[in-house]
């Protein structure tokens, strides 16, 4: 597996160029020394006697900010210069030692390094491209039913993975207990209500399956199986007694996929949730008319 990702190394490529600009800016107003005659004990860049001092301290500060953002592309890539008696040196991040006396590097070796690095960084990323063609996909549990996610985000951020679980359970119970005007009743014994067959009482409403009960497209693919509807009820009482319960009264820790996993089943309970009608007793239903 690539040790950077693809968009990583295509922000380091943008910041490269951006530090490039910025720099060749700044350069409009220095002077640069030859190479041949430098001596090393002098700068290798110095001021233009016409240059606006005011516009040079803005463009300094400029580049200034720039190498920040440039700043891990040469440790990423390798791309240091070596000067005898010097350890590694990164020009991006040092450019500014160019002004001082005995610099140690050029304007030559801050251009040549930042193009060196944008070639290594554009290989890194064919590279990172053809690894990701053949990588497992990623599971992002943000991409979860937004009333599991919205439940469980905070503890999850916090790596607390089995609160996480219980805090996504008990907020779809709730949610839909809210929903429906169930206070009186919550866990295990509301799903039971809520999704069983039969009509709905007063103060107590259903969720049902859409569709004709005799209809082969609410039931099971074979037949003889129980219709979708009775499942439905029956993945609910099961996600309650072996995830909400187990994650509320224990305090065994979950793995991040171990969680993943179970917020997954969660998300699948409430994104079929969302496509049952609701269903009220008749007296129920005239009130809301009125």
């Amino acid at each position: 597996m690539a040790e950077y990702s693809v968009e990583y190394l295509k922000r380091l490529q943008d910041s490269v160029t951006q530090f490039e600009s910025a720099f060749n800016a700044w350069m409009a107003t220095q002077v640069e020394k030859e190479s041949l005659a430098y001596s090393g004990l002098m700068p290798t860049v110095w001021t233009k006697e016409e240059a606006d001092p005011a516009a040079v301290k803005r463009l300094e500060l400029d580049v200034a900010r720039t190498s920040g953002l440039a700043g891990r592309a040469v440790s990423v890539t390798g791309a240091y210069i070596y000067v005898a008696g010097h350890p590694p040196l990164d020009p991006i991040t040092n450019w500014f030692i160019m002004s001082e006396p005995r610099a140690l590097i050029s304007p030559r070796d801050v251009r040549m390094t930042a193009a060196n690095v944008k070639g290594r960084l554009e290989s890194m990323v064919i590279d990172a491209e053809f690894e990701d063609e053949d990588a497992a996909p990623t599971f992002s549990p943000a991409r979860l039913h937004k009333v599991v996610w919205s439940n469980a985000a905070e503890q999850w951020t916090a790596h607390h993975y089995r609160i996480a679980v219980r805090e996504a359970a008990e907020g779809l119970t709730l949610f839909w207990r809210e929903k429906l005007g169930r206070k009186d009743v919550d866990g295990r014994k509301f799903w039971q209500q809520t999704l069983s067959p039969g009509e709905p009482k007063s103060g107590q409403p259903k969720l049902a399956w859409p569709g004709d009960a005799a209809d082969m497209s609410v039931k099971s693919m074979q037949n003889g199986l129980c219709p979708l509807a009775t499942s439905l009820k029956e993945l609910a009482e099961g996600l309650t007694s072996t995830v909400r319960n187990a994650t509320t009264h224990t305090t065994s820790e979950l793995s991040e996929q171990e969680a993943m996993e179970r917020l997954a089943a969660y998300s699948y309970l409430a994104r079929l949730l969302d496509e049952c009608d609701v269903r009220l007793a008749e007296d129920d239903a005239q009130v809301n008319q009125v």
